[in-house]
């Protein structure tokens, strides 16, 4: 996971693209994110944010379910403000991503922007999925 993390994996920059990160906070940002349950995975399992298939289905009413894919999908970064990602219901650092508009959130989060890859690192994730956690995020910020 270490290496994964100070090398990169996947849509995730070495580092988390900040370069002047040390070994040791890399690693303490590892155990915090593990130890605080935003990360479920097996100990040898790479570094990957991706969304069980439950998760990815819509409920029954037909609308995907934004906590759920945040949960699964988003909280790793957004939880704790990894890489410079926005914290869940920081108004102050969300309040310029908001000015910008909904089209542009959803752009970033369906193509990555700076140091988030992609749908969050979650390539099977649906557009709806990622704009329902977009939505949630952005109420909570309001």
């Amino acid at each position: 996971m270490t290496q994964a993390a100070l090398k990169g994996h996947g849509g995730m920059p070495a580092r988390a693209g900040m370069a002047d990160l040390s070994d040791v906070e890399i690693k303490r940002a590892i155990e915090y994110m593990f130890n605080s349950g935003l990360v479920k995975a097996a100990a040898t399992a790479p570094v990957v944010a991706t969304a069980p298939a439950a998760a990815t289905a819509a409920p029954a009413g037909g609308k995907a379910d934004g906590k759920k894919i945040y949960d699964t999908a988003c909280a790793a970064c957004h939880a704790a403000g990894v890489a410079g990602a926005p914290k869940f219901g920081d108004q102050a650092a969300w309040a310029p991503r908001l000015k910008s508009g909904v089209d542009a959130l959803y752009a970033s989060a369906l193509k990555g922007k700076a140091a988030m890859p992609a749908k969050g690192g979650n390539a099977s994730l649906a557009d709806a999925d990622v704009k329902a956690a977009v939505d949630y995020m952005a109420a909570a910020a309001k």
